[in-house]
């Protein structure tokens, strides 16, 4: 049998469509909708279910007298069927396991700069103890303090850092995943070569920048462009500086011990700058400022003269007079009377001098 029917708009039944569609139902005459599948759901179909009375073939139109309802259906079983098609379901978005630790992108940021800046100061701390141990002693309470501290933030923070770098990563193969799918494409980049193109030491200096310029498209926005090319600056140095550290406490003095408590210190606070740097530059790349609120778009347009003149033009008094007078809501009469009057007075002086 046909999987493909027709169904009578006057009677409801549906016909099995063999070869060419009809137009007129066989039974009642009544007109055929299109062709459409048996199963089709209620959102594909070209036709709806309308309730009627039992009696609206025999009755006619304006007549009083009920007709005969005929007999009760009965049914041996729980009839399936209704009137009413169930709303269809909402297609729930499959949850990618990335974007729940791309979320917490701001707040592990956020921690991690914390943590290098509560590092750095125990590196400084501890500084400033070896710079007061050259004239007298320190406490021993003091010096367990100091080295607890440096301890502590010292294994926190990289590990923020850590968990940070791949809360980054996702958010960027997510966000590479949402620019390609609106431009119909599909990442060109395999998952795994961004994850070790962020997270493999000495191959991570080059590659991040590489990922974030092509996240920007072919036409970049000059803001998001110079905000990568920044970051890709600041992320470079702050590798280097990561390898100086490094090779500074292999010291043998006590004075390059000391400069390199001191050069840690300051590594520290550098990343703690470059944590609030990569905060700004994804809020950047999102449309947002460093804050997070929207971005407002701002353009200079070249500004045209004024339309009224601003400084007025020299006139004579008797003009000015009238000027001012009219501005002030006086008469054309008033003012020419003054004007009379100021003239008689200017030929009575006049008069005097000769």
């Amino acid at each position: 049998m046909s999987s493909v029917v027709q169904p009578c708009a006057r009677c409801g039944a549906r016909w099995a469509v063999q070869g060419a569609p009809m137009h007129w139902c066989p039974r009642c005459r009544g007109v055929l909708l299109s062709p459409g599948r048996v199963d089709a759901p209620a959102t594909q179909r070209n036709y709806r279910w309308v309730a009627r009375r039992p009696d609206h073939r025999t009755r006619k139109a304006g007549s009083t007298i009920p007709a005969p309802l005929g007999p009760t259906p009965r049914y041996t079983k729980t009839p399936r069927w209704g009137l009413l098609d169930p709303p269809p379901s909402t297609a729930r978005t499959p949850e990618r396991p990335l974007r729940g630790i791309a979320a917490r992108r701001d707040r592990l940021l956020l921690a991690t700069m914390f943590a290098f800046l509560l590092a750095g100061l125990a590196e400084y701390g501890r500084y400033l103890i070896l710079l007061q141990n050259r004239a007298r002693l320190i406490p021993s309470w003091l010096l367990w303090i100091s080295d607890a501290t440096v301890l502590v933030f010292g294994i926190i923070a990289p590990i923020c850092a850590l968990v940070t770098a791949v809360s980054l990563v996702a958010w960027l193969i997510e966000a590479r995943t949402i620019v390609f799918t609106a431009y119909g494409r599909r990442d060109p980049r395999r998952r795994w070569s961004l994850i070790a193109g962020c997270l493999v030491p000495g191959v991570n200096l080059i590659w991040p920048g590489v990922f974030l310029t092509e996240l920007l498209g072919a036409d970049p926005d000059p803001r998001s462009h110079r905000a990568v090319r920044i970051w890709w600056a600041a992320w470079a140095l702050s590798g280097l500086l990561l390898i100086a550290a490094t090779l500074w406490r292999d010291a043998s003095t006590l004075q390059a011990e000391a400069d390199g408590v001191s050069f840690t210190g300051f590594t520290n606070l550098c990343a703690a700058g470059f944590a609030v740097l990569t905060l700004w530059m994804v809020r950047t790349l999102e449309g947002r400022d460093l804050r997070g609120g929207i971005r407002s778009a701002h353009r200079w347009v070249m500004a045209a003269d004024p339309a009224e003149v601003v400084i007025a033009l020299v006139a004579p008094g008797a003009v000015a007079a009238r000027d001012d007078a009219a501005r002030a809501g006086v008469g054309h009469d008033e003012v020419e009377r003054a004007d009379s009057v100021r003239t008689g007075e200017n030929t009575q002086e006049e008069v005097v001098a000769k």
